[in-house]
């Protein structure tokens, strides 16, 4: 029983081509179980506070009613407009829709109805339209319980 030894010679340059080899196919197979994992919706980076959608809430005028509509997403106030309303009511309280824009775009920039500030020339108009706002987001808060 005789045994031969064998002698195998490696160029460095074949090691190199395999060992890159290797590793680049180890990176592929990392890289398609990360895309096609399926991703966890609970770790979302903005807590969902409404229930998207448009939201109404109802004003009386001098006997006319119109509506204030809140728009929002999961997590913002997107808009805030005036519906319904009448020429009349328009004729006769000039100063309700721009106040209602003054609002909308002091709400819509902090995205709270906290500490919205509004002249003392429409106290009161001011004092109506935050309560349909505030009315109209808890309709939107409430609906996502």
């Amino acid at each position: 029983m005789s045994s031969k030894t064998k002698i195998v010679v490696l160029h460095m340059k074949e090691i190199i081509y395999t060992v890159l080899f290797v590793v680049l196919g180890i990176l592929l197979i990392l890289l398609l179980v990360f895309m096609f994992s399926p991703k966890d919706q609970k770790t979302s980076s903005t807590p969902s506070k409404y229930q998207p959608g448009v939201y109404t809430s109802t004003v009386t005028l001098n006997n006319t009613e119109f509506e204030i509509e809140v728009s929002v997403d999961s997590s913002h106030i997107n808009s805030i407009r005036c519906s319904n309303l009448d020429d009349t009511v328009a004729t006769m309280y000039p100063l309700f829709q721009p106040t209602v824009e003054q609002i909308a775009e002091q709400v819509i920039k902090s995205q709270s109805v906290e500490n919205i500030a509004y002249s003392e020339e429409n106290t009161y108009t001011s004092q109506v339209i935050m309560d349909a706002i505030e009315d109209a987001l808890s309709k939107a808060e409430s609906k996502k319980q």
